[in-house]
């Protein structure tokens, strides 16, 4: 569930609570290429307003006319399906002949919207179990990895809520940025600092603190392919332990702060003193960050992201462009 699915079930609170009629739609499966992936949903008000989205905008247009002509039953949830033929295709404005189902029930106090909610903006992982037969929905908590979307002919079973985390160790003024711009792109954001000096005045809400030290915290959460782990104390006591083990672990990021001196020299104490080998250190992102001269700490925080986006997705990261140098007057010359 990525960040805007979440805003649309805030949306749809919000919407009950006034008291007017909802109904939400989920993708539950595609074909060819579909403009939203599945488990991505729309939210319909009664009068038409919408909130989030499952294409271009011709699919929305024909779920506000359903939900205007009361045709969506109240009672049970239904598949709708669109773009399954070419004509239908261009009709709804799917690309390359793309087409998508989905699963389209009318909001009611069985849906347990307020107990969802209140669990997701806790950070939690949930599955929502809806039965199709009468909209009933049963919720549970999920651990470890997240199962994927299951619909079949009874329900429809989804997981919501933040799909990868991100542990940082150390609680400094950079980790702050990191943490809430993290939790911007829905990433579970988890502290782990033994220094109360800076634990102490950690106050990102969203976010979840992991006592004890970084190499046990790491060992602990048990990083899997959807785990990013960061380092940012410039202390090697509490850094270098913490990288061992999440550079032997399935994380897709590693990554310590600090200037390529310091990472040369990180190499050699993880490679002398923990007998990491050369394939472990080549996954360790140092300095942090894509090279954009990012300066502050929001700007730093901006360039870890982008480096953890690009590698979450598989793209591959260019070598930084140098620096712009001095103009011709700057450097003294005739011009």
């Amino acid at each position: 569930m990525d960040n805007v699915d979440l805003q649309v079930i805030r949306t749809v609170r919000d919407w009950r609570h006034a008291g007017h009629r909802v109904v939400l739609a989920t993708v539950t499966r595609t074909w060819g290429s579909a403009p939203r992936p599945v488990g991505s949903v729309v939210a319909v008000r009664g009068d038409g307003l919408v909130a989030g989205s499952v294409s271009g905008g011709c699919i929305e247009d024909d779920l506000i006319e359903r939900v205007r002509a009361t045709s969506i039953a109240a009672d049970r949830p239904e598949k709708v399906c669109y773009g399954v033929t070419g004509d239908e295709a261009a009709r709804f404005g799917l690309p390359c002949g793309g087409s998508l189902e989905l699963v389209v029930e009318t909001i009611t106090a069985r849906s347990a919207i307020d107990d969802l909610l209140a669990r997701l903006e806790q950070g939690g992982r949930v599955t929502r179990t809806l039965h199709l037969a009468d909209g009933r929905v049963e919720l549970a908590a999920v651990a470890g990895e997240p199962p994927p979307l299951r619909l079949s002919e009874a329900t429809l079973v989804t997981t919501l809520g933040p799909g990868f985390r991100l542990l940082l160790i150390g609680a400094g003024q950079l980790t702050h940025y990191l943490a809430t711009m993290a939790l911007a792109l829905d990433y579970e954001v988890l502290i782990c600092d033994p220094r109360e000096e800076y634990a102490a005045t950690w106050a990102v809400a969203g976010s979840t603190r992991v006592s004890g030290m970084p190499d046990d915290a790491v060992a602990a959460l048990r990083p899997d392919a959807h785990t990013a782990v960061v380092a940012l104390t410039h202390d090697p006591k509490l850094d270098d332990l913490a990288l061992m083990e999440a550079l032997q672990s399935e994380a897709f990021y590693v990554g310590a702060i600090g200037s390529q001196a310091n990472q040369r020299k990180r190499c050699e104490r993880l490679k002398q003193h923990f007998g990491l080998d050369d394939a472990a250190l080549a996954r360790l992102h140092g300095p942090v960050g894509l090279k954009n001269g990012a300066r502050t700490p929001p700007e730093i925080a901006v360039s870890i992201l982008a480096e953890m986006t690009a590698v979450r997705y598989g793209y591959r990261i260019l070598p930084p462009l140098p620096p712009p140098g001095p103009t011709a007057v700057e450097a003294g010359c005739a011009v």
